[in-house]
């Protein structure tokens, strides 16, 4: 890892933990340096593969779309909080965000780091801790637009897809984004950040992988 630089994106590769239901990640040959005198691979995923990014129409059909956000409304100071001692499938309170609260605020990037990242690609990656509707709130009103956590979802989520999206339909019903699967969120510690989260400029789209990373402030 370059130093004063931090990946926060997991690696896009087949067979991949993917949330219940969506498309799989997958990538072919369609050129080869052999056949052809260079390399091309056709790629098929979903728009919330791995590392990605949430877009208001993700759950509001007049919600702005990926390609209509603008690029500072994925790049902020990061925030993180510790949420790591949080059991599984347990809700993230407002009581909880009081270690943080006194320093939300627009252009903050709040980052809820639930040590979940370590399960990745496992059974127990779905039993992540989510946050409740009132936290959620509390966040919006703050003034804060840019949520990420490394867990599946800010939700609840279950194995048959069933369930609440409160984190969802509050923080993407003020205008926010949310950054879902991101990992290494524990190296941001003890220093201050800017978190980038710039996703392909896919029109119409209501998400979009991204490499997320974070740069050491000076």
């Amino acid at each position: 890892m370059t130093e004063g630089v931090v990946d926060l994106s997991h690696s896009l590769k087949p067979d991949m933990q993917i949330y219940p239901g969506d498309p799989p990640f997958s990538f072919s040959c369609a050129a080869s340096i052999a056949k052809d005198g260079y390399a091309v691979r056709a790629l098929a995923m979903g728009s919330h593969t791995g590392t990605h990014v949430d877009a208001p129409a993700h759950f509001f059909a007049d919600g702005k779309t990926i390609g209509e956000l603008p690029l500072d409304a994925f790049i902020g100071s990061a925030l993180a909080l510790d949420l790591t001692q949080k059991a599984p499938r347990t809700a993230i309170t407002r009581a909880d965000l009081a270690p943080v609260a006194p320093h939300m605020a627009p252009g903050m990037v709040l980052l809820l780091h639930t040590g979940w990242a370590r399960y990745w690609g496992t059974a127990t990656y779905l039993d992540h801790p989510f946050l409740a509707r009132e936290a959620a709130e509390q966040i919006v009103a703050s003034g804060v637009r840019i949520v990420g956590i490394d867990a599946l979802s800010p939700d609840e989520t279950r194995g048959d897809g069933t369930g609440s999206f409160g984190a969802h339909e509050v923080i993407l019903g003020a205008g926010g984004v949310i950054a879902e699967n991101l990992t290494n969120l524990q190296a941001l510690a003890g220093a201050e950040y800017t978190v980038h989260l710039v996703p392909l400029k896919i029109d119409g789209s209501d998400g979009s992988p991204v490499r997320a990373f974070a740069l050491r402030k000076d």
